[in-house]
């Protein structure tokens, strides 16, 4: 933990001046927040002042002026990406998290292969949720940890990269992003709106697809609060000149059938060859759709949909995954044989104590599951199992007999697996009729 001194004479603020203004529900201005967000980044503040300055923010909000001036500093704590030497419309689309989310690593590949520049600059596992940068660490070999300059050779030679936030590029969403990861600082919209928008922004992109997550297994609970951050970023990104949709899409149950880093690998190149669960292609097609449209490829989304399903039905995609893997010093050999992916010593079934129909399921207890299973991150310093992970059998509405499986636990911890196993037994809610609803996978669409 840095211990440095947490003031800085040229200014005249104080760190512990800045927090407390805050802890009072106080509106800060936009020098206090450059002061803070510049500090904090050059280390002059230490990480336990920036979480007493985290944790007030969460507790008395932001002001849409707050979260203005927050993104702005965070964006330019860094260098932002000038793509200009790059022909076309670069297009990029962020996911506020969710379980068993893994449509980055399909949509990068999808839309490349269709003309578009896709630079994505992702994150790691926060709470229950999956990280991109988690899942693509278990090809073996994959770096995400590129360079600006290898981003951009990677750019020039397939069209789309995956990275995470470098030295450059938004280094204070970096420090502050795995902060929030370990104290309890995760939900807020005005510092998941400054998170997302300051490292996109960075990008040099033209155009912003976000797939907001609302439900049990999403940290926007309510639609309500879905559609409030889906508008606060919306309204961000139109005012720093990009083309922004929001999509709020449904987390009531994890997306697709597998959660877990390399098992969520392994569905995504299911997906990339025309299979794969129906509610991970239908977003995957749907989203894509959305990129085109904003990348001006197709003239409408229904087109953008159709040519994101030619793409991958003719295998463009996969060869250009592939492309990006080996480029970035992962083994390509996964495109062909999944089984070169880390594999887990041991699995578990957790069966139905009962017959009837799958009326719900507790989403992030099922994220938080992986989580304990290693998958994810209970504290900041922790590593992950890229094998571990969760293969669900049954979804909400469908009929399962008494001692059927629910869901596989792969493991390589027998205590972790116990841990998780009652977690997941608790999760599943099966009652003798099916659920009167399925909630819609695309609940809402906000545009400016």
């Amino acid at each position: 933990m840095n211990t440095q001194p947490a003031s800085a004479p040229s200014t005249g603020f104080r760190a512990i001046d800045v927090i407390r203004k805050k802890r009072d529900g106080h509106e800060l201005s936009r020098s206090e927040i450059e002061f803070f967000i510049r500090g904090y980044t050059k280390s002059e503040i230490p990480d336990y002042q920036a979480s007493a300055w985290l944790m007030a923010a969460v507790l008395r909000g932001l002001t849409r002026a707050e979260t203005a001036a927050l993104t702005a500093a965070m964006l330019h704590s860094g260098e932002v990406l000038d793509l200009s030497e790059f022909p076309g419309k670069k297009v990029d689309k962020h996911s506020t998290g969710g379980v068993g989310d893994k449509t980055s690593l399909v949509l990068a590949p999808v839309v490349a292969a269709g003309g578009l520049l896709v630079p994505m600059i992702s994150g790691r596992g926060l709470g229950h949720t999956g990280g991109t940068l988690d899942k693509l660490e278990s090809i073996p070999g994959f770096r995400v940890n590129l360079t600006v300059s290898e981003f951009s050779d990677v750019l020039r030679q397939s069209g789309c990269a995956m990275i995470g936030q470098t030295a450059e590029i938004a280094p204070a969403d970096r420090k502050l992003y795995a902060l929030r990861d370990v104290t309890g600082t995760v939900e807020s919209p005005h510092l998941i709106c400054a998170s997302i928008m300051s490292k996109k922004l960075a990008e040099g992109i033209d155009s912003l697809l976000l797939d907001v997550k609302t439900g049990s297994g999403a940290f926007m609970k309510r639609e309500e609060d879905a559609r409030f951050l889906a508008e606060l970023m919306v309204e961000t990104g139109e005012q720093m000149g990009k083309k922004v949709v929001a999509l709020i899409t449904d987390m009531d149950q994890p997306l697709g059938s597998l959660v877990g880093n390399a098992l969520e690998v392994m569905e995504v190149l299911d997906v990339l060859r025309g299979k794969g669960p129906e509610d991970l292609r239908t977003l995957c097609l749907e989203l894509a759709g959305w990129m085109f449209h904003l990348g001006g490829v197709s003239v409408t989304v229904e087109q953008g949909r159709e040519l994101a399903a030619k793409i991958i039905a003719s295998g463009k995609a996969m060869k250009k995954f592939g492309e990006m893997i080996a480029l970035q010093g992962g083994d390509r050999g996964v495109v062909d044989d999944p089984k070169r992916l880390p594999h887990a010593k041991y699995k578990l079934e957790v069966t139905s104590a009962r017959g009837g129909y799958v009326t719900s399921v507790d989403c992030e207890a099922l994220g938080t599951a992986n989580v304990i299973l290693g998958g994810g991150r209970e504290k900041k310093e922790d590593s992950i199992d890229p094998a571990v992970g969760l293969a669900l059998h049954k979804k909400v509405g469908d009929q399962v007999g008494e001692g059927d499986p629910l869901c596989t636990i792969h493991y390589n911890d027998t205590t972790r697996a116990a841990r998780a196993r009652q977690l997941i037994g608790q999760s599943y809610r099966v009652a003798d009729s099916p659920p009167a609803k399925v909630r819609a996978l695309i609940r809402e669409i906000i545009k400016s």
